[in-house]
């Protein structure tokens, strides 16, 4: 089946036919998490849905063909902050270490739990790493490259040992994009936007920091641009450097590009709305103007805000939940379901009866299609995902298997899109233990149940039915005699 992948770009603002620079080279750039504290149910989007693009571009381009790269920001001013709080004891370089490794190391078992893939699920020892998960303190040479091509195309400047980028001299350039056309923002919603700092040795309100002193509680690396002082980069350079290393600079002697000046751009770069100003909008700045091009990526695609039960999600509101606190309660593969159900590109309200739906919905899969191994999408999924990942279409196609009764057709496209990843039998006993039910137990009442029933003592088998519905546990009466049973949440 030719597939004619749809998606939506954010640069465009349309739904474009999907046409990657080389078919043979197709690249995919995520901003990841700053690793400071758990991430919340809201970080989780982002992870979930460019992980379910990935396994379709794996689908349609072939898993040697598709190179993913989610990044790790683990220099910034918040975890300079919380190492400083947590780890008063330590050096300053060997608290954030301690910060940031410990973070990472819960980020990823959290993750893990939704279903998504993993480096080491993908790369292969001896073949090129198809799955990338840079760090930003490993970049601080690409970026200070970055930036001194920047300085030395007129498009950065050095003032009381800083860098910054200049917007103004960006509009004298040519070959890149003007600043704000990809936020499509006029000059005083810029402003507002970025929250700017006012700072006397800024040219511009405008311009931000590309780079920037350290005092002696930050970590510090050696200034480009001659600047004596030891300092640090500031948030969006960390980007353009990560996506340049992993996806431009790697791929130089592989890309079959017809124009040469492709080979500064790479496919599609992903986020959260959220994103779009003044992160993703800088990002583009840098690396368009460093380079010289017109485009840093060809797609830009964003996920939709979350909210909790129909209000923004805050701490001050008490409905802010991080996805470890969430996996406490419900299986991850309930979170991935629950949050598939809406478009990815729509508001997504995040409520309890949504979770007990998508959980009710995979007891039953589990039940009819956990039992096999095999993992592949069929073409109506394929077709549903193609159209800018439409996920609920793809409930819908995934419903009409069950509906039909085609369950082992159902289970393999259940296991290509990051479900059923363990056993019925595990699933189902795990949720047991989960919410305190003893099989054996259960098992047992229903037989003296059953034993009451066949002598038609009522109220013995009434009051077994309450003790068992005391218990969470639902039982059902089947017309063939036998009786089954489930917990209910």
């Amino acid at each position: 089946m030719a597939v004619k992948l749809r998606l939506y770009n954010t640069l465009t603002r349309s739904k474009d036919v999907f046409v990657p620079i080389d078919p043979e080279n197709v690249r995919l750039y995520v901003c990841g998490p700053t690793v400071y504290d758990y991430a919340h149910i809201g970080n989780a989007r982002p992870i979930i849905v460019f992980d379910l693009l990935f396994r379709l571009l794996r689908h349609v381009y072939g898993t040697e063909a598709v190179t993913y790269v989610r990044n790790i920001t683990d220099v910034d001013d918040k975890i300079n902050a919380r190492a400083a709080r947590d780890y008063p004891e330590l050096a300053t370089n060997e608290a954030i270490r301690v910060v940031t490794a410990k973070t990472e190391e819960q980020f990823h078992a959290d993750i893990r739990a939704l279903g998504v893939l993993m480096p080491e699920d993908v790369n292969e020892p001896g073949k090129p790493a198809r799955f990338v998960e840079p760090r930003a303190t490993e970049h601080i040479d690409e970026m200070r490259m970055i930036i001194e091509r920047l300085i030395a195309r007129g498009a950065a400047y050095v003032a009381e040992e800083h860098v910054l980028f200049s917007v103004a001299a960006m509009g004298s350039l040519t070959n890149v994009p003007k600043y704000g056309a990809f936020s499509k923002r006029s000059l005083d919603e810029l402003l507002s936007g970025a929250r700017v700092d006012v700072a006397p040795y800024k040219r511009d309100p405008m311009d931000f920091v590309l780079w920037k002193p350290s005092g002696p509680q930050d970590p510090a690396w050696a200034s480009p641009a001659g600047i004596r002082t030891p300092g640090r980069p500031g948030w969006h350079i960390e980007c353009s450097a990560m996506a340049w290393r992993h996806l431009v600079q790697a791929f130089e002697t592989r890309l079959s590009c017809a124009d040469p000046t492709e080979r500064e751009i790479f496919d599609i770069h992903g986020g959260g709305i959220d994103l779009v100003f003044p992160h993703h909008e800088n990002e583009i700045a840098q690396s368009c103007c460093a380079f010289g091009t017109p485009r840093m990526a060809n797609v830009w695609m964003h996920n939709g805000f979350l909210q909790v039960e129909g209000e923004k999600m805050s701490k001050s509101l008490g409905n802010f939940f991080t996805i470890n606190e969430l996996l406490q309660d419900w299986p991850g593969e309930v979170l991935r379901f629950n949050m598939l159900r809406t478009h990815y590109r729509q508001p997504i309200d995040w409520t309890t009866k949504g979770l007990e739906e998508s959980e009710k919905t995979l007891d039953r899969w589990y039940e009819l299609a956990g039992r096999g191994e095999a993992a592949f999408l069929s073409d109506q999924i394929v077709d549903a995902l193609s159209d800018d990942l439409n996920t609920p279409k793809m409930l819908a196609e995934l419903h009409a298997l069950d509906g039909q009764g085609a369950h082992e057709e159902l289970g393999a496209n259940l296991r290509a899109l990051g479900f059923l990843l363990e056993g019925a039998e595990a699933w189902k006993a795990r949720r047991q233990a989960a919410l305190g039910v003893d099989p054996a137990q259960v098992e047992a009442l229903i037989a003296a149940r059953k034993e009451a029933r066949a002598s038609k003592n009522w109220p013995e088998s009434d009051r077994i039915r309450d003790e068992l519905a005391a218990m969470n546990v639902v039982v059902k009466d089947n017309k063939d005699g036998t009786t089954t049973w489930e917990v209910a949440r």
